[in-house]
């Protein structure tokens, strides 16, 4: 690690943090119903609300919560499945590109209902400017909505008393939409604009080549064409809603989608922003800011040591190399370390920072190849999937995550000292355990049963490009990255297969809605019990100890979960580079 990474890296976790107390606040204040500046957008809200014929007053038992988000999900499934399979008579497809197959349609439309945005395609060669605009830009905005109107209902399971009611999804799902999401995507499309990012309706260019080439056979190429659309507007929200799904194939690696560094800094802190700011607006929800800054906290205890520890593996770079007398050290004229797989414009730093942004959340964006990193410091990014995305992880679902495990770990301190756990003065009983218990160990189960099958079964071993562990590792992260809602892929697997394509859509299906639902569930038990006032005999779970020893349960599942798997892949590869 140099100087340069240290001031990378504390420039972006500064500018994170110090977001994290004005947009939570404000995210608060919308779901309080305290935002009344906006006279713009509280006109569409109601307009929506009348033209939908919905109550905004309503107030909604768990299960019908969860059947309206299990509706309008599927509902969103099916509208990006049929856009993609007849988007060859639909408009807005200047290349007049074909429908997608079937199997590969079926595992993008789950994908982007599940805010997962796995993508096993070339955005750029297969989707028309309708289906990416109408079909996954929009479902960009949404899922993300869907993420913060399960958080919102369960901390109003923790804030309100003896009732039945937790909120109304209709009435979360267009607040986050209208008040959330869509400023800032507005505002961050047009800084990304600003910035040389493409938007554009017209069809692909064709230029000049400044220096004609010779073709495989042996003719002569004298142009190019750049594939071009509408970019800016679809790369705001697949950060801001964690979503990071590239309009072109190679993501934000591509210079049309993120053309300078400081085009790379506001893309890589739209990750992350929203995610931390909402640990701040659950404290302010719940009154007591304090639990907000804990949960954040104890996602920074595991996010910055990771990040400084998978850019202290890259800049060491290659031990072959240095075996072979290659200069590895950063200077005026290089900047050192495993530059395979990484851009020249954004360094070791800036690639690393992205990656472990991107894993930490439920983003899967790149902007340098994962599979390109040196084995451990593939790892890391690997890892923090596997811990649950609930590092920061998705908009809403990464704390909704994390909660179930402070719900563990009060549970856990509660059989240590004799007490019946409470947390928030709600006590948490059998009930709120086995949902905990399944949120978290469904991912798992999803990644692992996955992973297992596809090394088995011969079709699904033909698409590995690598064989040996490195292969092995191509498919454990892309079972982790579905089964965990994430997105990116370790590369080096064709997974556009039917095989993969199926398998990967259920393991994101799952993972996603299997999570949600029993979420629900505690928030609809939690809000029917009486609050009981602390005491002395009462767990505070702000403190620095609770802290640690949150992040240390985070820690303990990863890894009792996931260490023999990792053996086999990452570990395994690291102890074979010949040095070692």
């Amino acid at each position: 690690m140099n100087l340069n990474g240290i001031v990378q890296s504390v420039i972006f976790l500064g500018i994170l943090i110090l977001s994290a107390k004005p947009l939570g606040i404000y995210m608060a204040r919308v779901f309080e119903g305290r935002i009344s500046a906006n006279r713009w957008c509280g006109s569409v809200e109601r307009l929506i609300y009348r033209f939908s014929g919905i109550d905004p007053d309503e107030e909604m038992h768990w299960t019908t919560y969860a059947f309206a988000m299990l509706a309008f999900n599927f509902l969103g499934l099916v509208v990006v499945y049929l856009l993609q399979r007849f988007q060859s008579i639909l408009p807005l497809n200047p290349m007049h590109l074909p429908a997608v197959s079937p199997d590969s349609a079926f595992n993008t439309a789950i994908s982007f209902a599940t805010n997962t945005n796995w993508q096993g395609y070339a955005g750029e060669a297969t989707m028309s400017y309708l289906t990416q605009m109408l079909g996954l830009a929009v479902q960009n905005f949404v899922s993300a909505a869907t993420g913060i109107a399960v958080l919102v209902a369960l901390v109003r399971g923790f804030v309100r008393r003896e009732t039945r009611g937790i909120g109304n999804f209709w009435l979360d799902l267009v607040r986050s939409t209208i008040y959330i999401l869509l400023p800032l995507s507005i505002f961050l499309s047009a800084l990304l604009v600003s910035q040389g990012v493409v938007q554009t309706f017209k069809g692909y260019r064709v230029v000049q080549l400044v220096e004609p080439i010779k073709g495989s056979d042996g003719n002569k190429i004298s142009t190019q064409t750049l594939a071009v659309g509408p970019v800016a507007s679809q790369v705001a929200i697949k950060q801001l809603g964690t979503n990071g799904g590239g309009f072109f194939n190679v993501n934000s690696a591509h210079p049309f989608e993120n053309p300078t560094p400081l085009s790379n800094l506001l893309e890589v802190l739209a990750i992350l922003i929203i995610s931390g700011a909402l640990c701040y607006t659950f404290g302010y929800m719940v009154k007591d800011r304090r639990q907000g800054w804990a949960l954040l906290i104890a996602m920074l205890l595991i996010f910055v040591p990771c990040l400084y520890m998978c850019m202290q593996i890259e800049q060491a770079g290659n031990p072959v190399f240095t075996s072979l007398g290659i200069d590895q050290t950063a200077s005026t004229l290089q900047p050192g370390g495993n530059m395979e797989g990484k851009d020249a414009r954004f360094g070791i730093a800036n690639s690393v920072i992205w990656a472990t942004a991107t894993t930490a959340a439920s983003n899967g964006s790149v902007n340098a190849m994962h599979d390109s990193f040196m084995p451990l410091g593939g790892l890391v990014p690997m890892w923090l999937i596997q811990l649950g995305e609930v590092i920061f992880g998705g908009v809403g679902s990464g704390l909704y995550g994390m909660i179930a495990f402070v719900i563990l770990a009060v549970f856990i301190a509660g059989l240590m000292v004799g007490r019946t756990p409470e947390y928030l003065g709600k006590k948490i009983e059998a009930y709120e355990m086995k949902m905990a218990t399944i949120t978290i160990l469904i991912p798992p189960a999803v990644v692992l049963l996955g992973t297992a099958v596809a090394v088995a079964y011969p079709a699904a071993k033909a698409s590995i490009l690598n064989p040996g562990v490195h292969g092995f590792s191509e498919v454990l992260y892309a079972f982790s990255s579905a089964g965990n809602n994430n997105g990116s892929a370790f590369a080096g697997l064709n997974a556009n297969t039917p095989f993969y394509n199926i398998a990967l859509g259920l393991a994101m299906f799952f993972a996603r809605y299997w999570l949600a639902i029993p979420i629900l569930a505690i928030a609809g038990s939690l809000a029917k019990k009486r609050i009981i006032p602390s005491s002395a005999g009462t767990l505070p779970t702000h403190t620095p100890l609770f802290i640690c020893f949150l992040a240390a349960i985070v820690l303990m599942v990863g890894a009792l979960t996931f260490f023999p798997a990792l053996a086999l892949g990452p570990i395994a590869e690291h102890l074979m580079v010949p040095s070692h």
